[in-house]
C-alpha cells in the first residue's frame, strides 16, 4: 500500500494513532482516480489533489471539482479554483493575426525586440501544411522551418499568464527576447503551458513581442501561439491536504477544512474474479466527514463533473440532462454530436456516449446548476443560477449539493460515476458493444442501479482484495515491490476495453497509450500478460483471441501473427507499418502455453492447435539466428541477429512442445523440446562473450537484459542450462544505474517492466537489487504523469510512453510463485 504524508481517519482516537504511525510510502507520478478503460480514466498529476485540475491520462483537463463549506467557509478539496480562461493574446482560434516571418534561419539573436531584417516577408498567422492532424487550417504555407515575430499591445500586466499553443513539432518561444517555453515534441490540439519566470518578468505595459521558432520533424506541419489568464470566479480556501494514500482499487485523500477532517476515497472496483464488476464503467467517491474538536459543525459539500469528460475537444457542443429513474438522482452528459467510433488515434478522448453521477434521491441532496458560471453562482448565492442545458464542454457540467448539517460524530456519503459508450469497438466493420451491455437489453440506469446496489459489499471486496493483494507482493518481493503492483494494477487494466464479439466470446483490447494508438498489440499484450494470468486466464484469453481469429479467418495471410489489429478504437486490420515476425509469434504461442498451465487444461490452445503449428514452424525456420527486424522494444530501432529476440523464438518453439505434452502427443513434443534445447546450446556458442552474452550475435563486447529466458522458469521448461542465467546476473548486477538496469549497451534507458522480469529471473536475494532503483525512479521521476515504462536510469525521466497496460508486468513475480506451485 502506497502512501504519504500522515493517514487522518473518520474512525477512532485509536485508528488515527495507528494511521499516524504508518511509515511514508511510495509518492506515484500520479494518481489514479477513476480508471475503467483508455477513454474513461481521470487521473491527479501531482501529490496535491486541490493544486490542479484532474486530467485524462493523456494530460487533457478533465475536471473533478469537491467543494466543502464549513461552517459557512467554502474550501477547495479537489481540483484547481473555479476560474475563466481570458484571452491576453489571441490565438488564430479567434482570428487570424499578422506577423512577419521567415523559412531560412535568421542567425543568433533574432529573438531579440531590437533585431530587423528586412528580408522577413509580411504574412497571415496561423502557418501549417493543412494536414489531416492539424487542430485547424493553415492561412499559409510551411515549410520544414518557421521563424516569426508577432507585436502585442498590454494596457495592463496580466495576472497569471500562460501560453495557449499547438505545435508540431519541435518549438521555441520568447517574449520580449526571453525564452518563455520550449519543447522538442509536438501538441496536436491547443493547450495552456506554462510561462518560464524570467519571461513573465519580461512582459511590460504598451508594446511587446512574441518570437516563435517550429521545426518541422515529422508528419505534419502547424505553429500557433497566443496568450491567456485565468479569472478566478469563485473565493475559496485550500483544505489542507494531510495525507494520500493508494492501494490496488482506492486512492484516499485526506484533508482538514475549518474544524472538520474530510476523506475523499475514489474506488475503480477493478476485482478479477468478478468480471461483471470488472466490466461495468462505474466508479465510486466516498466522503467521510467527522469533527476534529468534538463540536457540532456545519457542513455542506458539492461535486461537479465537467463536460469536458465526454467530449475530445474543450468547445464542443454537449448536452447535461436529469434521467429519469425512481430511487436515484441521475445526471448525464454528453456531446449533441454523437459520432459514435467516430475517432481514431491516440492523444485523442472519446466524444460519444455519456458520462454519469448517480446518487440516492434525498432531501438533503439536489441537483446543481449545468453551466459553470451558474453554479459558481449558486454556490456565492450571487445572482441568479443558469439553468443551461446545452454549451461548451468546458462550460458544462453535470453536480450535486449535498448538504450534511451539523455533525459531530462520522457521517458519510457517496456517488456513483459512470460512463456509457453505447458502442466501444469496431471490429472488422462490426460495432460491438462493451461487455457488460452485450445482451443488447442493459442500459445505462440498469448498469448504475446495479453499481449502486453493489456499493456496500464492492466497498468491503476492495478492501479485502488490496490487503491479500499487497500482502502477497510484499511476501513474494518486499515492501518496494509490492508498492509497485498496487500503482500498476488498476493502470494495467485500464489501458484495455472488456467487449463482446458477435459469437459472445470475451476480447480484450489494449489500446498503446501514448505509444502509436494501436489496438490489440501483440508486443503490449506480452509484457502485460503476467497480471491477467495470474489473476483471470479469460481476461488473458481475451488478449490474444481477436489475433487467433485474424489468422484463421484468412485476412491476415503471413506465417507468423500480425502486429495489431488497427489503431484504437477501430479493430479492421493491422495499421503498424512493419511486422515482428519472430516477435509476435514466439509472444503468441508462449501466452498461450503460460495460460494452459495456469488453467491445467489445454482447451483453448487445442482450437487453434493448427495456428499454433504454422507460427511454430515459422519459429524452426527463422528464430535461432532472427533477420534484421523489430522486436517489441522498437523503439530501439531495428537489429539483426538479436540474441534476446533469438530466445523468444526458443521459448516459443519450447512452449509449442509443452502444449504437445499436455496433449498427449508424445512424439510432438519430445521433437520440440530436443529442437528448443538443440538452438539453446548453438545460441550459447553464438552469443557467447565471456563473462557475459551479447546483445546481437556477433557483437562482441555487447550485452542486453534476457528477459524472455523467464518463460523457461516459469513454465519450467528446463532448455536452458542455469549457468546461463547465472552468468547474466551477475554482469548486470555491474551495470546497474542509479534508477535501473539499462535495456542494453546501446542507450541508458530502460523498460521497468523488463527489469521486473529480469528481477524475478535471478535468486531472491538479488530481486530486491534489481527492484529497489525502480521503486527510487516512480517515487522520485520529476515527471508528474501516469506511471511510465520508458525512462532514463541516470536521470528519472520519462523518455516517452505513460499509461499502458505494460506495467502488468509487475506482476511476473507474483505469477512466478503460482506457476512454480503447480
Amino acid at each position: 500500500m502506497i502512501s504519504l504524508g500522515l493517514l487522518s481517519s473518520c474512525g477512532s482516537g485509536a485508528d488515527k494513532q495507528a494511521s499516524a504511525e504508518k511509515k511514508q510510502g511510495l509518492r506515484a507520478p500520479a494518481y489514479p482516480l477513476i480508471t475503467h478503460d483508455p477513454y474513461f480514466s481521470i487521473w491527479s498529476f501531482g501529490d496535491t489533489l486541490n493544486a490542479q485540475s484532474t486530467k485524462h491520462w493523456t494530460g487533457e483537463d478533465q475536471p473533478l471539482v469537491v467543494l466543502a463549506q464549513v461552517d459557512g467557509k467554502v474550501y477547495q478539496l479537489v481540483g484547481k479554483a473555479i476560474s475563466l480562461l481570458e484571452d491576453v493574446v489571441p490565438t488564430a482560434q479567434k482570428k487570424p493575426y499578422e506577423v512577419h516571418y521567415t523559412y531560412a534561419n535568421p542567425g543568433t539573436g533574432w529573438e531579440a525586440t531590437d533585431f530587423v531584417n528586412q528580408s522577413w516577408e509580411a504574412g497571415t498567422a496561423p502557418f501549417g501544411d493543412n494536414s489531416v492532424d492539424n487542430p485547424m487550417k493553415a492561412a499559409s504555407r510551411y515549410d520544414k522551418e518557421i521563424w516569426y515575430k508577432r507585436e502585442f499591445t498590454l494596457d495592463k500586466l496580466p495576472n497569471d499568464p500562460k501560453l495557449l499553443i499547438s505545435h508540431d513539432d519541435a518549438v521555441q518561444v520568447f517574449i520580449n527576447g526571453v525564452l518563455a517555453y520550449e519543447d522538442p515534441n509536438f501538441i496536436l490540439d491547443y493547450g495552456q503551458r506554462a510561462l518560464s519566470p524570467a519571461s513573465i518578468k519580461a512582459l511590460k505595459q504598451g508594446k511587446n513581442t512574441l518570437a516563435v521558432h517550429c521545426r518541422n520533424d515529422r508528419g505534419g506541419a502547424f505553429i500557433d501561439v497566443g496568450l491567456v489568464q485565468e479569472r478566478k470566479l469563485l473565493d475559496t480556501e485550500l483544505a489542507k491536504q494531510t495525507s494520500v494514500h493508494l492501494t490496488a482499487t482506492q486512492t484516499e485523500y485526506s484533508f482538514d477544512a475549518g474544524g472538520v477532517a474530510i476523506d475523499l476515497t475514489f474506488t475503480s472496483p477493478l476485482l478479477m474474479d468478478q468480471l461483471e464488476v470488472l466490466a461495468r464503467p462505474a466508479s465510486y467517491l466516498t466522503f467521510k466527514s467527522v469533527s476534529k474538536d468534538g463540536k457540532a459543525h456545519d457542513v455542506k459539500i458539492w461535486f461537479a463533473l465537467s463536460g469536458k469528460v465526454s467530449a475530445d475537444k474543450a468547445k464542443q457542443e454537449v448536452k447535461a440532462a436529469i434521467e429519469d429513474h425512481d430511487q436515484l438522482l441521475v445526471q448525464s452528459v454528453g456531446t449533441t454530436s454523437q459520432q459514435i467510433l467516430g475517432k481514431k488515434g491516440d492523444n485523442v478522448r472519446i466524444d460519444w456516449g455519456k458520462a454519469y453521477i448517480a446518487t440516492t434521491k434525498k432531501a438533503s441532496i439536489k441537483s446543481t446548476p449545468n453551466s459553470l458560471q451558474g453554479f459558481v453562482a449558486d454556490i456565492a448565492k450571487k445572482g441568479a443560477s443558469s439553468e443551461a442545458k446545452i454549451g461548451a464542454a468546458s462550460d458544462m457540467l453535470i453536480g450535486v449539493e449535498m448538504t450534511l448539517g451539523q455533525i459531530t460524530d462520522a457521517i458519510s456519503e457517496h456517488l456513483v460515476i459512470a460512463y456509457d459508450d453505447e458502442y466501444s469497438v469496431q471490429y472488422f466493420g462490426k460495432n460491438l458493444r462493451p461487455w457488460w451491455r452485450r445482451d443488447n437489453k442493459t442500459n445505462a440506469l440498469d448498469m448504475i442501479q446495479a453499481a449502486e446496489k453493489d456499493y456496500d459489499r464492492l466497498m468491503q471486496a476492495c478492501q479485502s482484495f488490496d490487503e491479500k493483494l499487497s500482502a502477497d507482493a510484499q511476501k513474494v518481493g518486499g515492501e518496494q515491490y509490492a508498492d509497485l503492483c498496487n500503482l500498476a494494477y488498476r493502470q494495467a487494466i485500464a489501458a484495455h476495453k472488456v467487449v463482446a464479439n458477435t459469437n459472445g466470446e470475451l476480447l480484450f483490447f489494449s489500446k498503446e497509450n501514448f505509444s502509436n494508438g494501436s489496438i490489440g498489440t501483440v508486443d503490449v499484450t506480452y509484457p502485460s500478460a503476467p497480471l491477467f494470468i495470474l489473476y483471470n486466464t479469460e481476461l488473458a484469453k481475451g488478449l490474444l483471441r481477436f489475433i487467433f481469429e485474424y489468422s484463421e479467418s484468412g485476412r491476415w495471410k503471413k506465417p507468423f501473427p500480425a502486429h495489431d489489429v488497427g489503431t484504437y478504437p477501430l479493430a479492421n486490420g493491422q495499421t503498424y507499418g512493419e511486422d515482428m515476425p519472430v516477435e509476435e509469434a514466439g509472444n503468441m504461442i508462449t501466452l498461450t502455453a503460460a495460460i494452459a498451465l495456469r488453467d491445467g487444461n489445454t482447451n483453448f490452445a487445442e482450437k487453434h492447435w493448427e495456428t499454433l503449428t504454422t507460427w511454430t514452424e515459422f519459429l524452426k525456420k527463422e528464430g535461432l539466428d532472427p533477420a534484421n527486424q523489430l522486436c517489441t522494444d522498437d523503439f530501439a530501432g531495428h537489429l539483426a541477429r538479436n540474441a534476446n529476440l533469438s530466445v523468444k523464438a526458443i521459448m516459443g518453439i519450447a512452449s509449442y512442445a509443452k502444449l504437445a505434452e499436455m496433449l498427449k502427443k508424445e512424439d510432438v513434443a519430445k521433437k520440440h523440446f530436443e529442437l528448443a534445447k538443440q538452438m539453446a546450446a548453438q545460441w550459447m556458442k553464438l552469443a557467447d562473450n565471456g563473462n557475459h552474452y551479447t546483445l546481437a550475435f556477433g557483437q562482441k563486447d555487447t550485452w542486453s537484459q534476457k528477459y524472455n529466458l523467464i518463460w523457461d522458469k516459469l513454465l519450467k521448461l528446463d532448455i536452458f542450462p542455469k549457468e546461463v542465467v547465472e552468468k547474466e546476473i551477475a554482469y548486470y548486477k555491474t551495470k546497474q544505474q542509479t534508477y535501473g538496469l539499462p535495456l542494453d549497451s546501446r542507450k541508458t534507458y530502460t523498460k521497468s517492466d523488463w527489469i521486473l522480469w529480469t528481477a524475478t529471473l535471478a535468486d531472491d536475494t538479488d530481486f530486491e537489487t534489481f527492484v529497489s532503483p525502480v521503486w527510487k525512479f516512480v517515487n522520485e521521476t520529476p515527471d508528474r504523469i501516469p506511471l511510465s515504462d520508458w525512462h532514463e536510469t541516470t536521470d528519472g525521466k520519462s523518455v516517452g510512453f505513460r499509461a499502458r497496460s505494460v506495467v502488468g508486468g509487475y506482476f511476473v513475480k507474483m505469477l512466478e510463485k503460482e506457476m512454480l506451485k503447480k
